[in-house]
């Protein structure tokens, strides 16, 4: 009885065998099943199977393996039970590895069946699990093998600390929480209501992060503020960039670089985005990455200070040396990456340099995953598709009597698509692959429209102006016209859409509806 035992069953067999190597130089006997057992005896260590300890032979495919008396005895027994426990045959023992049958692997697989998501839900690894967490204080159980140095450091000074020890057991029970979750999500989203299944909505949503950082505050000093991440985050995600430079992210910096990094995606051709309090207040396209950061720059450069910058070719030379002239002030960039010399650049004097956050995510020029987008309200959570879907470039209609020239179709299709990254009331105008102005989170389009015009200046005319939602009134179009638009881009479908289109006509605007709107609150 008094011998150290391990029992292990592992379907995630990194660094196994030298734990298992460890383990036998202090002492220990392990005790193992089918895979886990052989992959043990190829290591050439000694291992005794379950099965012989327990006299009942592994069955039914391997579903039923360690689901024994004498396998949760040992796990479950306390000195108190030592007695029961020698009549029975019952040996404890004072370390159990398991690791779970790879669920949520196998259903983020193409085409898998119910059938085989069904043999992934693992059942004896669980009862393990929670048998040896819920006799922590005399058992360590261990789940991932990140732990297994933390583990043999303790053992190797003696037996495992009652501070260690609650907290493996911690982190098993969330293991079979976080298991349990997946499976019930999986299910729930083979439910069906008549003939239609939804399983990005199941009735019952689990959502789970993990603590990347804490941040020095929210979006003001006197807010708590923490990053958390997905457990499994995309590759085209502000989660999977790396941080190659700079001071410590923000809340703020955070949600900004997230913007940025979704505005220039939208295009093809190299392309910049400025953003200052989550809108863009500039951002351009053109044949080179650096003339594309100088009209983004040009947009609004009052606003540009201190802003965020994002890029969708990897940073060069060219444009760190337009990134480094005088007077620019900048707080993040993000970007697929930065040759050798524009990092040097960016990183070295004046002294904003030293502080300014490089991130690098090359996975952001990829494929754009639809993804659901989340926002917590008091007492619930909102749920949507994100506004990634591609508009349908043959459903848009020119609705009035002139139509768009070549180049201004052009502006209208990049004014559209940065448009809709712009708080709402948004109006927006643009001109040869730039925006020179825009008009946000206005509670009147009339507004937005008469600041944009404002930032936009004598630059507006000539140009196109974009607006996410359908003008209510005729009196945006007279405001866009005084400022020198010449064509329009907008959803459509207000009532008063006719008196629009003759406000156009009259003033010798052309305009497309889109028949999409792009209301971003």
């Amino acid at each position: 009885m008094s011998r150290r035992r391990a029992l292990l069953s592992v379907s995630d067999k990194q660094g196994l065998a030298p734990f298992a190597t460890r383990l036998i130089a202090l002492g220990f006997e392990l005790v193992s099943t089918g895979g886990t057992r052989t992959a043990l005896q190829d290591a050439g260590l000694a291992v005794t199977d379950v099965a012989e300890y327990t006299g009942f032979p592994e069955m039914m495919g391997g579903r039923l393996k360690t689901l024994h008396p004498k396998v949760h005895g040992g796990l479950l027994g306390r000195p108190s039970d030592a007695a029961a426990m020698e009549q029975h045959g019952i040996l404890p023992f004072e370390l159990v590895v398991v690791n779970l049958y790879p669920f949520a692997e196998t259903i983020a697989k193409p085409g898998v069946t119910t059938a085989e998501a069904i043999e992934q839900i693992d059942i004896g690894g669980p009862s393990m699990v929670r048998s040896a967490a819920k006799n922590h204080s005399f058992v360590g159980i261990v789940t991932n093998p990140n732990q297994y140095g933390t583990v043999l450091s303790e053992l190797e000074k003696g037996p495992l600390s009652n501070e260690l020890r609650r907290k493996l057991a911690g982190a098993a029970f969330e293991l079979t929480a976080q298991y349990d979750r997946m499976i019930a999500d999986y299910f729930a989203g083979q439910e069906t209501t008549g003939e239609v299944s939804d399983p990005q909505f199941p009735s019952a949503l689990s959502l789970r992060f993990e603590l990347r950082s804490k941040l020095r505050y929210g979006e003001n000093p006197h807010q708590r503020a923490a990053f958390y991440v997905e457990t499994n985050p995309p590759d085209a995600s502000l989660a999977a960039a790396e941080i190659l430079h700079g001071k410590e992210l923000s809340y703020n910096n955070l949600l900004d670089l997230d913007a940025a990094m979704q505005i220039v995606r939208e295009y093809q051709q190299p392309a910049a985005v400025v953003i200052k309090h989550n809108n863009p207040c500039g951002c351009a396209t053109a044949t080179d990455l650096a003339t594309a950061y100088v009209n983004a720059d040009a947009g609004d450069p009052v606003s540009a200070f201190g802003s965020v910058l994002g890029f969708n070719r990897p940073v060069d030379a060219a444009t760190a040396e337009q990134l480094c002239a005088p007077g620019r002030f900048i707080e993040a960039i993000i970007a697929p990456d930065y040759t050798p010399q524009a990092f040097d650049a960016l990183t070295t004097v004046p002294k904003w340099k030293a502080n300014v956050r490089l991130l690098k995510c090359p996975a952001m020029i990829g494929l754009r995953p639809l993804t659901l987008e989340y926002r917590r309200i008091t007492g619930g959570l909102l749920v949507q598709d994100r506004d990634e879907l591609a508009d349908a470039r043959a459903d848009w209609k020119v609705v009035t009597t002139r139509h768009p020239a070549a180049g201004e179709y052009a502006d209208l299709e990049f004014a559209w698509a940065v448009c809709k990254y712009v708080k709402s009331n948004a109006v927006l105008f643009a001109k040869h692959g730039m925006v020179v102005g825009v008009g946000a989170g206005q509670m009147s389009r009339l507004d937005s429209a008469y600041i944009a015009a404002h930032k936009a200046g004598d630059r507006a005319r000539g140009g196109v102006c974009a607006s996410d939602a359908f003008f209510p009134f005729r009196d945006g179009i007279d405001q866009i016209s005084l400022a020198g638009i010449k064509a329009v881009i907008q959803p459509g479908g207000s009532k008063r859409d006719d008196e629009v289109i003759a406000a156009c006509n009259e003033l010798g605007i052309a305009m497309i509806f889109t028949g999409r709107r792009h209301f971003r609150h």
